[in-house]
């Protein structure tokens, strides 16, 4: 074995091997079926081909294939399948902006088919830099499935989606309001739509214009609108005054007296040849807030879009594409673009003497969450999913129990979100993605509408498209024109659990298969992505996709700040397992389509969340850190030294391994089987009902998805149990000069502690445990190749030792406070301890015991057991164990008491004096006030870790004196 534990040597070939040996793939009975003891199928989330995976996606991969080995360790035929999505919206916008910035080209300059091949070029680059980190973390896939939502297979299963739903009638065209994004020139649907929360009047750029302008958001203006042969003016207020370039009515409501008068009267528009009708309309009016009149632009709002239904009000769109306004914005404004607009309406209607005031409106403004940009409402002819009957069906499985999704307050979240869903909207304004299987029916001489869907056919092929558009056409002369749009991303990952296993077609893998047994994901997808698998699960299998979701935590940095590439936070998964100087973080930000400004912001990030860099850390250090955080809370705030921590850890297990098999003797060979015979040593019996114990807890804690909790059963078993107790003890009795019986039976629990300790961790650290357990010898007639197809230890009565694990736990409670009491009289050699115990049995524990209490405590030279207080030497210090147990160390003449009184003076006034200091700056004036929520909790944290440090020094110095 190698001198100490290097994590790139340990993990540098066992996964090529078990690739190699097929033990990725599911393992099934003779006749292909499932075996006796179940199965377990993860469709891994598939991740986009925008670029490389980050810190989260590590987390996705260390809680699944946690799972998956688990549950292949428990005999199940286990299926973890891995895939890429090509992330429409988002990868097209990432080719873009590396396009224009090396080369200044757009997608137009290109042309469709080669820009469509410079995004294949990428994401054929990038879905092999992911397959690389998705290997590199151990995730046992099988790689003969590995799928692609554009792939053929699967984008046969996008069309049969598309036409199926049209025909049941769920799938529709229609021409609505969609969120438009200038800046990426496609309609969004709502989740891919951030509401930014501005308090008042706030300046601020928006993409597509000069980096130096800067538009007004976040206030209210108030205008006049001109009565029609009136002198009266009746006013409304906007946050948006350039719609009112759309405006073709003005609302007020029934019952109030100001506008009776008015009811079917018209105002005139001041800047277009628009005579602008007075509605009256309960639902949109507030006669309590503001003026109690309303300006509805129809084309351009939500609220006034049903308004102008209701009404039956003109819908009239000023928007361009691009973001210009087009000349139903009146000639003045045409070619303007939109925020350009919004300055010079003001401006004219001050001009115009119709400008009344501004005011601070705290306001939320809907945001691009792919590019920044503003979006504006605005109506378009696009493909919609009617999602109110597949969420109705939804809700009942869901209540049903079919599907359990964990934790509770997802579940919550779900049930909420169900229950409010509206149409979504599919179609993209984009060249990659899937194509729409829609034609439109263009019918010679005859003027058509492409609006709705009543000139349009979809179809599988162009074979069926013509076979129905010849019906549509009846004997007339036709073209067909495919809809130049794309499906949103969700339309074809929401087929994911599926489509990978050959939907539509009959396959063996829908039989075996599906539905899978989890779904493992963030919460933060939950309705973005989830919520589509089983809406379309149920309604095109008949089946939920998945049995469980279980929705994992969002990992943010160190200070709570969510992952920003710039802000420098971002954390690449194989630089923290390679390690990564903070020079070399520094050149991967040029890497990306930073700018200069943003690049400069993320170095200085870089340099003060990694000063030295990033620590090499192992994957399993990684997998096993990335489980430790896992709770069911919402946020995990990643701290780097903690995951460099688990490293240490295995490197712990690695010498701990390689010292205890030197205990071994060269010919040894385990009983052929694993059970004690009950004739074992106290210390013995009581490791092996730990090691039960533990079986036990981590078996139930990842059956509850507690990962927290199994990884610090794991942990304490081999780190507190294992090493600091067993090891340690069967020292002597693993001497040469021990008797052979005695030293065969440590051997064997050694070796079966060893054995089943590396299956409990394997799980969790995949390369280290595989290292070692193949380093160990094997029990006869045991071929086991590999421990991720070994049996993984489950809780067995014959490793209950329930008395012995009482007797040894109060020897243990001995040990620790004899330690304490060397500790806290700094004895650190020559220590002689005694023990006072009052019974009979106790006494004949301890003496048994005596041994090891003597191997277990550093520096000790003897350990006595006495029946009388009587019988402690003077100059001793104390300690009570129990009732009817107490340790005493002898002190006199093995330390300075006088000195040691000293050191504790001189601690306890530099701790004061850190203490007033911290007073002082808690008690200033307006204190609360000004010093920032996490500044006040550290200091109030620092203040009583001061206090308590001052009361410990105070007992000592009192222990010192008393012994004196």
């Amino acid at each position: 074995m190698a001198s100490g534990y290097n994590p790139t040597a340990v993990e540098s070939a066992w996964y090529d091997w078990w690739d190699a040996q097929g033990y990725f793939k599911p393992q099934t009975a003779p006749d292909g079926s499932a075996k006796q003891e179940g199965t377990f199928v993860i469709p891994a989330p598939p991740p986009n081909v925008t670029g490389s995976l980050h810190i989260g996606h590590a987390l996705t991969v260390a809680i699944q294939d946690t799972l998956v080995r688990w549950n292949r360790m428990l005999g199940r035929t286990t299926l973890f399948v891995p895939g890429f999505d090509h992330a429409g919206i988002s990868t097209q916008s990432v080719v873009e902006k590396r396009l224009f910035k090396a080369t200044g080209q757009t997608r137009h300059d290109l042309g469709r088919e080669k820009f469509l091949d410079t995004v294949m070029d990428w994401k054929t680059d990038y879905q092999s830099r992911i397959t690389n980190q998705l290997r590199r973390l151990g995730g046992s896939y099988d790689w003969d499935r590995v799928a692609f939502t554009m792939s053929p297979e699967l984008s046969k299963a996008v069309i049969e989606n598309f036409c199926r739903l049209h025909e049941d009638g769920i799938l529709y065209r229609a021409n609505r309001l969609v969120n438009w994004c200038v800046k990426m020139n496609t309609t969004l649907s709502n989740l891919e739509v951030d509401q930014k929360q501005l308090n008042g009047r706030t300046l601020l750029n928006v993409p597509g214009y000069d980096a130096k302008e800067k538009f007004e958001f976040g206030v209210i203006t108030s205008f006049a609108y001109p009565l029609e042969g009136s002198d009266e003016k009746i006013i409304v207020a906007t946050t948006r005054p350039e719609t009112m370039l759309g405006d073709t009515a003005i609302a007020v409501h029934p019952d109030d007296t100001r506008y009776i008068h008015l009811h079917g009267k018209f105002a005139l528009h001041p800047f277009i040849n628009r005579r602008i009708p007075i509605v009256v309309d309960a639902e949109v009016v507030d006669m309590e807030f503001g003026t109690g009149a309303v300006k509805i632009t129809p084309a351009h709002d939500p609220n006034d879009y049903e308004v102008g239904v209701r009404h039956k009000l003109e819908f009239i769109n000023i928007l361009n594409d691009d973001g210009t306004f087009n000349s139903n914005a009146g000639e003045r404004f045409k070619g303007m673009k939109r925020f350009h607009v919004r300055v010079a309406v003001v401006k004219a209607l001050k001009d115009a003497g119709l400008f009344i005031e501004t005011k601070d409106n705290p306001m939320q403004i809907p945001i691009c969450s792919k590019s920044g940009d503003v979006i504006e409402p605005v109506l378009k002819p696009q493909w919609w999913v009617n999602c109110k009957p597949l969420a109705e069906e939804a809700i009942k499985h869901t209540r049903a129990g079919e599907m359990v999704i964990t934790p509770k307050q997802s579940e919550a979240d779900w049930y909420r979100w169900l229950d409010n869903i509206q149409d979504w909207c599919i179609s993209r304004q984009l060249w990659w993605g899937h194509r729409c299987p829609a034609y439109f029916v263009r019918i010679e001489g005859k003027e058509q509408n492409t609006s709705d869907g009543k000139n349009w056919v979809v179809g599988r092929n162009l074979k069926e498209a013509t076979e129905r558009a010849k019906i549509l056409a009846n004997g007339e002369k036709f073209t067909l024109e495919q809809d130049e749009d794309v499906l949103d991303t969700w339309f074809s990952s929401g087929l994911w659990p599926f489509s990978i296993m050959g939907w539509p077609e009959k396959t063996a893998d829908m039989e075996h298969y599906y539905p899978s047994s989890m779904l493992e994901t963030g919460w933060d997808i939950l309705f973005f992505w989830v919520a589509r698998m089983v809406l379309l699960g149920i309604h095109l299998t008949g089946q939920v996709p998945f049995k469980e979701v279980l929705c994992h935590a969002m990992i943010r940095d160190a200070h709570g700040r969510k992952m920003s590439k710039s802000l420098g936070n971002v954390v690449d998964p194989l630089d923290v397992i390679q390690g990564l100087p903070l020079e070399s973080l520094h050149e991967k930000l040029y890497e990306g389509n930073l700018d200069e400004k943003e690049i400069a912001k993320a170095v200085a990030g870089q340099k003060k969340d990694f000063p030295k860099g990033i620590p090499q850390c192992g994957t399993d250090g990684l997998r096993f850190a990335l489980c430790a955080y896992s709770g069911g809370g919402r946020d995990i705030n990643l701290e780097i030294l903690r995951v460099e921590g688990y490293r240490k850890f295995c490197n712990k297990i690695f010498n701990a391994t390689k010292f205890a098999m030197l205990k071994l003797d060269r010919d040894f060979v385990p009983e052929s089987a694993a059970k004690p015979t009950g004739n074992e040593s106290l210390v013995e019996q009581w490791i092996y009902h730990k090691l039960n114990v533990a079986a036990a807890h981590i078996n139930a804690q990842l059956e509850e998805r507690n990962f927290m909790a199994a990884t610090t059963s794991a942990y304490n078993f081999w780190l507190y149990e294992l090493c600091d107790v067993y090891i340690e003890a069967m020292k002597p009795m693993t001497d040469e000069s021990a008797p052979a019986i005695v030293r065969k039976s440590a051997q064997q629990t050694l070796y079966t502690c060893l054995d089943y300790g590396l299956r409990l961790l394997h799980p969790f650290m995949p390369f280290v445990t595989e290292e070692l357990w193949q380093r160990l010898p094997r029990r006869p007639n045991d071929s086991t190749p590999s421990i991720m197809v070994s049996s993984y230890p489950v809780y067995d009565a014959c490793y209950v030792f329930a008395q012995a694990d009482k007797d040894f736990d109060l020897v243990f409670s001995v040990l620790r406070t004899g330690r304490s009491l060397a500790a806290s009289y700094n004895v650190q050699s020559e220590i002689q301890l005694f023990v006072h115990a009052q019974s009979n049995e106790e006494e004949a524990l301890f003496k048994s015991q005596t041994p090891t209490l003597v191997a277990l405590t550093k520096g000790c030279k003897s350990v006595e057991v006495i029946r009388s207080s009587n019988d402690v030497p003077p100059g001793c210090g104390s300690a009570v164990v129990t009732s009817t147990v107490a340790v005493y160390i002898l002190v006199r003449g093995l330390i300075n008491l006088e000195a040691e009184i000293a050191k504790c003076d001189k601690k306890i006034n530099l701790s004061r004096l850190n203490f007033e200091k911290v007073n002082k700056v808690i008690s200033q004036p307006e204190y609360e006030d000004t010093v920032p929520t996490t500044v006040r909790a550290a200091n109030e944290e620092k203040r009583k870790t001061l206090e308590a440090e001052i009361a410990t020094l105070e007992l000592s110095r009192q222990m010192f004196t008393d012994l004196k």
